[in-house]
């Protein structure tokens, strides 16, 4: 699982730092999550292939998150894109899309799915035979989600010469990988943890931007690998986390704790902030993986 940040900085774009946007590779997947202005330069910086862009994940309608977007289906109609894309986001975007093409005369040469999001409770969005993902309901100003992206347990690894020694069919190794015990060529049932060992452990990535401090959304992301939160301000400023429903460093780190992540990454800096350390030394008071999220900074998961 490897998370390439191409924006993560808070309100407007500036021409050395980026807003919201996220590329995760997981299971052959490229995800992106959210599309800020500057998302398309920062996937030609970054090189990634746009073709492999099928399915796209927005938090929320403010524009620091979405208005990246509608030029991103356009060059995507440029470079006559054939395949299918698939947009998660709240209810609404569809309509301001839409809009935009009409009056552009810009429709696309490929097809366009809106999947609307409305509901306020954590819901599987997406599924297949590798990866699910479900929304973390967040507490911001409008209708905000988070993403649970979570790899399915694969495989048991299997230990061809003890299966072999063990006289099994090479017939019955698929089913042996699905961890179903088998009969040998003898009639004899034989205990699959005898010959397989269990599959590398799955991955999970938490995406929570935007949000006030929200200990709701903990046992969602409980244990996950790597959880990124927004930590728009830092100590000095925190009066202004209530009312704008943002959180600081030190809240970021306490939802961490509290969940017991592997790792932190914090982003959606305010721009108010030349110096990011003091971000990820607050941080570290509390959560001591606490890592900072850059424009262009990957991240093996």
């Amino acid at each position: 699982m490897k998370l390439t940040i191409l924006g993560c900085h808070s309100a407007t774009p500036r021409t050395n730092t980026n807003p919201t946007s996220q590329i995760l590779e997981i299971k052959n997947h490229m995800f992106m999550i959210d599309c800020g202005e500057g998302t398309q330069v920062a996937l030609r910086r970054n090189r990634v292939k746009f073709s492999r862009i099928k399915h796209i994940f927005i938090s929320h309608l403010h524009g620091d998150h979405y208005f990246g977007l509608v030029g991103l289906i356009s060059t995507f109609r440029l470079l006559t894109r054939e395949a299918d894309l698939h947009i998660y986001a709240p209810k609404g975007l569809k309509e301001v899309i839409t809009l935009q093409m009409k009056l552009s005369d810009s429709w696309t040469n490929y097809r366009l799915f809106f999947h609307e999001l409305s509901s306020k409770n954590s819901e599987l969005i997406f599924e297949d035979d590798q990866v699910e993902i479900h929304t973390i309901p967040l507490d911001h100003r409008i209708y905000t989600n988070g993403f649970l992206f979570k790899e399915k347990e694969g495989e048991r690894k299997l230990d061809i010469n003890k299966a072999n020694e063990a006289n099994i069919n090479k017939a019955y190794f698929r089913k042996l990988k699905q961890g179903a015990d088998v009969h040998n060529e003898d009639g004899v049932l034989i205990d699959n943890k005898k010959v397989t060992s269990p599959p590398k452990p799955s991955k999970s990535y938490a995406f929570c931007s935007d949000t006030a401090y929200n200990p709701d959304m903990v046992p969602l992301i409980q244990n996950v690998d790597a959880l990124y939160h927004e930590s728009t301000f830092v100590e000095k400023h925190k009066e202004l986390c209530k009312p704008t429903k943002h959180s600081s460093a030190k809240e970021a780190a306490s939802i961490a704790k509290m969940a017991n992540v592997k790792q932190l990454i914090l982003g959606h800096y305010s721009t108010r902030y030349d110096d990011l350390s003091v971000f990820k030394t607050e941080a570290q008071e509390i959560f001591a993986n606490t890592e900072l999220a850059l424009d262009g900074k990957t991240f093996e998961i």
